[in-house]
């Protein structure tokens, strides 16, 4: 036996993740435009359009929490699934696009925006960044600036 035997088992288990940025095996750049979307922006944009649907919501219902959600339902599914991106996207440089870099198709922008409305989905997410809403409509949520 040699020393480095055990040294294998010593340095812990091997390391799954060899990409050195999210979205690097899904060939994204590191920065700037077509490189994934970080946690910042993507917090600022759904605050940024959750909060257009309760004012909505309270300007229309009284401010009804179910409205709040199906305004905000119906507003990811017609801009995400429409144009790749909502008004809080868009404000923070960002675009929800299928996996060749193209604009997401609308039925994949209406799967997306059902499992994020969810809210489970959205924790879990791999090395990528890519929550389960995105992984199940093939979409990826991208810096565009």
């Amino acid at each position: 036996m040699e020393r480095k035997d055990f040294s294998s088992w010593l340095e812990g288990p091997p390391q799954l993740n060899s990409q050195e940025w999210p979205g690097q095996r899904l060939g994204r750049p590191e920065k700037g435009a077509g490189s994934i979307g970080r946690f910042p922006r993507r917090v600022g944009a759904l605050c940024l359009d959750w909060g257009l649907c309760m004012l909505l919501s309270w300007w229309l219902f009284d401010f009804r929490d179910l409205a709040t959600l199906l305004l905000f339902l119906a507003g990811q599914m017609i801009a995400v699934g429409f144009t790749g991106h909502s008004i809080g996207h868009r404000t923070f440089g960002l675009q929800v696009q299928s996996m060749d870099g193209t604009a997401v198709k609308p039925l994949a922008g209406v799967i997306r925006s059902v499992l994020l409305c969810l809210v489970i989905p959205v924790f879990f997410s791999d090395t990528d960044q890519r929550g389960f809403h995105d992984r199940a409509a093939k979409s990826v949520l991208v810096n565009i600036r």
